[in-house]
């Protein structure tokens, strides 16, 4: 009888392809997680282009803007990872619980806490001054939103305007139109621009 050679990997061989997908691991990882973080900003650009439509419609039929989410008729879905403040602090809907907790005349929306436990609900809005302002004889607003949502001490912060604004870390306008960023010189009305970037 012919005993036959049984044929297998080697430990080597072995130790290889482990060290290959440790090597792939470590570069798809974290690009992944940056993904998945930039995949959720898009949630902000839509609801704060959907305040600043709001508020234009508010000024159209009113002849004035409003710092007041229910004169707007602005309310983002269930399940915002962003606080969005259209008016400041001073009177927040809560959505703490399954249901919306109802409070008239209210100028801003917490994180919804009831989906993110954990999350915080009134990130500080401090980076910016929102609600309205009255510049050259014109009337104008803006609204800003801010969220955690890498879970780290940093806040992603983002606002919009009915004014170009020029403000911003940006260093161009090519910049910030590639990146988001408020541009340095100019960042034109109802363009959401971030203050801060958490990603």
């Amino acid at each position: 009888m012919i005993k036959q050679a049984k044929k297998g990997f080697t430990l080597i061989e072995l130790m290889i392809v482990v060290a290959i997908i440790g090597i792939l691991a470590a570069i798809a990882i974290p690009n992944f997680i940056k993904f998945q973080a930039r995949s959720k900003q898009s949630e902000v650009k839509a609801n704060l282009k959907a305040v600043y439509t709001a508020q234009k419609a508010y000024m159209q039929e009113k002849d004035a803007y409003s710092d007041s989410i229910d004169d707007i008729g602005f309310s983002p879905e269930r399940g915002n990872r962003y606080a969005y403040y259209v008016g400041g602090t001073s009177s927040c809907r809560s959505r703490a619980g399954a249901g919306e907790a109802s409070n008239d005349g209210a100028t801003c929306i917490t994180v919804d806490t009831f989906r993110h436990t954990g999350a915080e609900a009134d990130p500080d809005p401090a980076f910016t001054e929102v609600g309205m302002a009255t510049v050259s004889g014109t009337q104008i607003f803006t609204a800003a939103a801010s969220g955690n949502i890498d879970n780290d001490s940093v806040l992603d912060q983002w606002s919009i305007s009915s004014e170009s604004r020029a403000s911003g870390g940006a260093s161009t306008a090519a910049t910030a139109k590639d990146t988001g960023v408020c541009a340095a010189e100019n960042n034109p009305a109802g363009a959401p621009c971030q203050d801060q970037n958490d990603v």
